[in-house]
Order: structure tokens, then sequence, then C-alpha cells
């Protein structure tokens, strides 16, 4: 089984030490990706988010190793389980809406009432707002968990397909056996977009509380 090179692989991006900052290619590569993706999450961040950035890049970098690593034949990825997804986005959303509520308590709780709400419509609205905040981790964690669930269910279908008409149909084996490594590519964008996806949406609700 491949398990062992998955869990091997992630030692291989940590840098080799020796008396200059960037030692090789690979280094170089490492840099400019976690550069650009800390750019792209602290772009729309106001200044004051910006100590999260170190949180936020880690989270960014693991979900990106282990949801590339599950790809790999025989190995598990633990984000497919709403356990683990839903453990990254609960204590991470809480922490959001606990800073807006210690640094600006009337603006974070101003959320749950529009301006200018009509008063008969203010208690079903405040119920509503409430409803859709409390919501939010659970969309996140299941966000990521469908999305790679549902890829990863299309290669095992596909891939059977393809052993079992290999015998019997090689032609149309052929076209399911394309259409596999079609949506292996795919997949390989979808874990990379989730990842994206999640800590992005992470960085838009600490914002909202900053």
């Amino acid at each position: 089984p491949l398990i062992f090179i998955s869990m091997v692989f992630p030692a291989l991006l940590l840098p080799s030490p020796g008396n200059r900052w960037v030692t090789n290619r690979l280094s170089t590569l490492q840099l400019w990706a976690i550069n650009l993706i800390t750019k792209q999450l602290m772009m729309p961040l106001h200044k004051k988010g910006h100590k999260w950035a170190l949180i936020l890049t880690s989270l960014m970098v693991f979900l990106l190793l282990i949801n590339l690593l599950g790809l790999l034949p025989y190995t598990f990825t633990p984000t497919t389980q709403l356990s683990m997804s839903l453990a990254l986005a609960f204590p991470l959303w809480l922490a959001t809406l606990l800073t807006g509520l210690r640094n600006q308590p009337s603006a974070t709780l101003g959320h749950l009432l529009p301006e200018g709400t009509p008063t008969p419509l203010i208690p079903a609205l405040i119920m509503i707002e409430t409803t859709s905040l409390l919501i939010r981790p659970l969309a996140l964690g299941v966000r990521l968990t469908a999305n790679l669930t549902a890829g990863h269910l299309l290669i095992q279908l596909i891939s059977t397909a393809t052993m079992v008409l290999a015998s019997t149909m090689p032609a149309v084996s052929l076209l399911t056996l394309m259409l596999l490594l079609l949506l292996t590519l795919l997949e390989v964008a979808v874990a990379m977009i989730q990842a994206y996806v999640f800590v992005l949406l992470l960085s838009l609700y600490l914002q909202e509380n900053i």
C-alpha cells in the first residue's frame, strides 16, 4: 500500500538545514507558493486580522496535503470524514465569532438585525439570522466532506466499470479509462479548490468580526 509514501511525503517539504535561506529549487517553489497563499488570504482582511496569517496559511497547506495525498491508491483521506472536517471548522469559526464579540460586541450582534427592519418582522428575522450564523461551521465541514467523498466515489465506480468491461468490451473499457483519467485531473483540481474555499470562507468570517 502507498500509505507509507503518503505519510513520509510531507517530510520532504521540510527544508534541509544549511547556511543559506533558500537551499534548492523545491524550497524556492515552496516559499513562492506559501507567499502566494498568504497574500491571497490576507488581501481581503483588515490589518488587525493579519495576526491570523500563520494559522490560516498552515491550515491551507495542511488541507491541501491531506486532500491531494488522499488521491493516491490504497490511502485514506481524513477530510472525507465529517468528524475531521467539523473538528477543524467549528473551533475556528467559534474563534472568529468570539473575536468579534470581544472587540466589537454591538457591531457583531448588529448583524443579527439589518437596519430598517419593520417591527413585526424583528423576532422572525433575529431567529433566521441566528440560525444562518450557527449553520456556518456545519456548512463549512459538510461542503469539504461532500465534495471529496463524491469525487472518490465517482473514481471508484468508473475504475470498477473499466476493470469489468476490459474482458468483455475492450473499446468501451478504453473510453471509461480515458474518462477516469480526466476525472482524476478534475479531482486534483477539486482537492485544491476545496482547501482554498474552506480557508477563504474562514478568513471572510474573520473579516466580518474585526
